[in-house]
Formats: structure tokens, C-alpha cells, sequence
């Protein structure tokens, strides 16, 4: 039996996927044969084209991943679009900047409601639909979190964004210990400085520009598709017996 990579029949609930790293992710998994919901706040318009260009299948889910209210509708739209949910990616993240001593209680809440506790629960949904059909072909289910360079560092200005990314790596094993009885794996990627729409005061900043690309040993900003790679290997039968890791995706960053 050779490697699969081939995620035909599946059904992909990528959130946060409107631009970058989650559109990206979305279309890969579609060009490797999955149908794809997107979840999020923004209208993801170019996504939904550009999966369906795929011939794959695209559903629209509106929602504020801010706060938990809307996690199982969202769950429920999915099953309902795409018939399954065979890979979750939670790729939804927000973060604020504020020196140390300044930090309010607000944005520290905002991001760890948006970037721990909504990815946490709307695993649990999409788990108990996973486990409750149980495995087909070795594995139940796929979760991918989208963690960061921050989940092993503090970084300097993002408290907030620092303990919530920590929590993803933390939260990420928790899952897998877990839900790896039910063929359930549950992974994380960690990507490096990614060329994005989020990242582009810092491409722009040619001091700080330099700077990152000085410590990366590849010498280059990551692209999205770097991760949607990535995102591929996780969510295939090719890493079936991959459970519980973070998978740092930075050119190097981490070994400098």
C-alpha cells in the first residue's frame, strides 16, 4: 500500500479563510480532493471561487468566532453543506499589540476568547460528530490547529496573543491524548513569518524586514501555500499515526 495524500470524499471545515495562510489551507485540501466549508466573519468570496474552480464543493458559513454562541450552528451548517466532517482546521485568530504595562483586560480577552477558547470548542463539536461515526480506513478524524511561532516563544507587546498560542500547542496534545482511542489525530502547525496581508507593516519596514530574514537560515519569508502544504500531510491517511505535534513551518527560525 503506498502513501496517500488523497483526500477524496472528504469533507474540510476550514475557519478563518477569507485571505492567507486559511485560504490557502482551504484550497489545497480541496485540490487533494476534499469538499470545503468556510467559516468566518468575512464573506469569502475569492476563497469560495477559488475551490470551486477545483471542482470541489464550497459552503459559505457566516460567524462570529469571537465568542462560542455560534459553534455548533457552525457545525451544523457544515454536516449539513458538505454531508461530513472529516478535517477541522481552526485557522480564526485575531491579535492586539500594546506594551506590557499598558495591556487591557479587553484585548486580552478578545484574542483568548477568539484564538483559544472558540478553537476549543468548536473541536469538541466537530469531535463528537467524528468519534460518533467512528473510524473509516484507520482514522475517525483529522484536527489542525493553527498555533505559532509563539506558541514556544513569548514575543514582545502580545501578552495575550503569547498565552493563547502556548494554549494551542497545550490544548492541541490534550485532544490527542484523548481522542487518539477513537482514530481521532489532533495536530498543530506553527508557522514562521508568512508573506500576508497581516504581515505587511513588517515586510514594509525594511529595518525589520531585514532583521527577520537575518535569522531565518532559508533567507525568505514563508508563503501561504508553505503552510497548506503542511495542512495536507496533516489532514491525510499519510499521518495517521501523527498525533499530538506541533509542526513548526518557519524556515529554520526555531533552530537559529
Amino acid at each position: 500500500m503506498g502513501i496517500s495524500f488523497d483526500l477524496s470524499g472528504k469533507g474540510a471545515l476550514v475557519t478563518g479563510a477569507n485571505t492567507g495562510i486559511g485560504q490557502a489551507i482551504a484550497v489545497a485540501l480541496a485540490e487533494a480532493g476534499a469538499d470545503v466549508a468556510l467559516a468566518g466573519r468575512s464573506d469569502p468570496v475569492e476563497t469560495l471561487k477559488l475551490v470551486e474552480a477545483t471542482g470541489r464543493k464550497a459552503v459559505n458559513i457566516s460567524a462570529d468566532l469571537s465568542s462560542t454562541q455560534p459553534v455548533q450552528r457552525v457545525v451544523d451548517e457544515a454536516l449539513a453543506g458538505l454531508g461530513r466532517i472529516d478535517i477541522l482546521v481552526n485557522n480564526a485568530g485575531i491579535i492586539r499589540r500594546n506594551d506590557l504595562l499598558d495591556f487591557g483586560e479587553e484585548d486580552w480577552d478578545a484574542v483568548m476568547d477568539t484564538n483559544l477558547k472558540t478553537l476549543f470548542f468548536l473541536s469538541q463539536a466537530a469531535a463528537r460528530h467524528m468519534v460518533s461515526r467512528g473510524p473509516e480506513n484507520g482514522s475517525a478524524g483529522k484536527i489542525i490547529n493553527i498555533a505559532s511561532l509563539l506558541t514556544f516563544q513569548g514575543g514582545i507587546r502580545v501578552p495575550s496573543y503569547a498565552a493563547a498560542k502556548s494554549g494551542v500547542g497545550g490544548v492541541t496534545k490534550a485532544m490527542a491524548n484523548e481522542l487518539a482511542a477513537s482514530g481521532v489525530q489532533v495536530n498543530a502547525i506553527a508557522p514562521g513569518y508568512i508573506a500576508t496581508n497581516n504581515t505587511a507593516a513588517l515586510q514594509a519596514d525594511a529595518t525589520r524586514s531585514r532583521q527577520i530574514l537575518e535569522r531565518i537560515p532559508t533567507g525568505r519569508w514563508g508563503s501561504p501555500q508553505d503552510i497548506a502544504g503542511a495542512a495536507v500531510f496533516l489532514a491525510s491517511p499519510a499521518s495517521d499515526y501523527v498525533t499530538g505535534h506541533v509542526l513548526a513551518v518557519d524556515g529554520g527560525w526555531l533552530a537559529r
